[in-house]
């Protein structure tokens, strides 16, 4: 391309002048340096060249040496070497340690432009792949960025869709109002106790929120009932489990909670409900003891609804947890428990995602 910038290196007066006369006559501008300390200082001194023909062999800094300082200080700066037929060797180790190409002596005006041409075509090419890759990081970055909103917005769309199902088991129930939340709170609280990462919390978290679905199938009449179930009411009762699971299950994103929702009423001893598991068969998710909770708070409803107090503490306060977590002791979950519902009892309600937030 005319007007880019050589700098000619060469310790024979003569030889510089022929080469700077047939660059500029193919319109590249030039400037020459009688050696490699000279030729070094003006690199040093910040003047910029596309290019740099240098001869092999000088008395003060040979071409070599020019090389290794050059490349240091303009490593994109393509270098060729000029040498004689005898110094062929050299040339080819001058390559292998950085430089483009080498010109041999003597050479034709065709056979320098054409060199110098191949030398700045390219670099040109490299300066092009550099900036196509700069842009394209650039690119990549933009692209992560938007897929993290994208899919932050799809898990907050994911959790309003939650939220609305909550909130419809809250208005079939009333007395229940706000006890999901809690719940949640709750079992974030022991979850994070557990050291549990906060992917896996997240998929607690929307497990504890709906553990109690399945209620939304359950007739009126059982679910309000202010008194002791029978045992048919109670056998229907204990459907909830089966029929939350069947509710989510069937939606991608939850079928790792439905299985939280299925079962959340287990008991580490294998005396709990629908199926019996025990140990490490119950769900991870499923062990924080969120079913012991629903149990003691109906017997609250229930005890309120008869103005006594006995239902509610008919439950061992010692028993309340051990049977569902054993890993976590019983003191460090009322502890956690009174911490963590007293807190959501004291504010209004929150979304999810901000529920789950709040906690890391």
């Amino acid at each position: 391309m005319p007007n880019e910038r050589i700098l000619v290196v060469d310790d024979e007066e003569t030889i510089r002048e022929i080469v700077c006369s047939m660059l500029g006559g193919a319109h590249f501008q030039t400037r020459q340096a009688a050696n490699g300390v000279e030729a070094l200082s003006i690199l040093e001194s910040g003047d910029e060249f596309d290019l740099v023909l240098s001869d092999l062999m000088m008395a003060e800094m040979d071409g070599i040496a020019l090389l290794e300082r050059a490349k240091e200080l303009y490593p994109d700066m393509p270098i060729v070497m000029v040498t004689t037929v005898h110094d062929i060797s050299v040339a080819l180790q001058a390559i292998r340690n950085g430089a483009y190409d080498y010109l041999p002596k003597p050479f034709e005006r065709e056979q320098l432009l054409a060199t110098v041409r191949r030398a700045l075509e390219n670099r040109r090419l490299k300066r092009e792949n550099d900036a196509y890759r700069t842009n394209l990081e650039v690119l990549v970055a933009e692209r992560t960025q938007q897929w993290k909103t994208a899919l932050t917005n799809l898990e907050r769309s994911y959790d309003i869709t939650l939220e609305a199902l909550g909130d419809a088991l809250d208005l079939k129930d009333a007395e229940t109002e706000g006890h999901s939340r809690r719940v949640t709170a709750y079992t974030i609280a022991i979850a994070r106790k557990m050291g549990l990462p906060k992917e896996e919390i997240n998929i607690i978290a929307r497990g504890a929120f709906l553990h109690d679905i399945g209620k939304m199938a359950i007739p009126d009449d059982i679910l309000r009932k202010p008194g002791k179930l029978t045992e048919d009411e109670m056998a229907i009762m204990k459907e909830h489990c089966f029929r939350g699971y069947k509710i989510i299950s069937r939606i991608p994103f939850l079928s790792e909670a439905a299985e939280i929702v299925y079962s959340h009423q287990e008991r580490y001893d294998g005396l709990g409900y629908p199926r019996g598991l025990k140990g490490d068969e119950i769900p991870l998710g499923a062990r924080p003891p969120t079913g012991r909770t629903v149990r003691h708070k109906a017997f609250r409803r229930r005890a309120k609804k008869s103005n006594s107090g006995r239902a509610a503490s008919s439950i061992p306060r010692s028993s309340k947890f051990s049977s569902r977590c054993p890993t976590i002791s019983g003191k460090t979950c009322e502890k956690t428990s009174m911490a963590r519902t007293r807190r959501c009892r004291s504010s209004k309600p929150q979304p999810l995602s901000n529920l789950i937030a709040r906690f890391f």
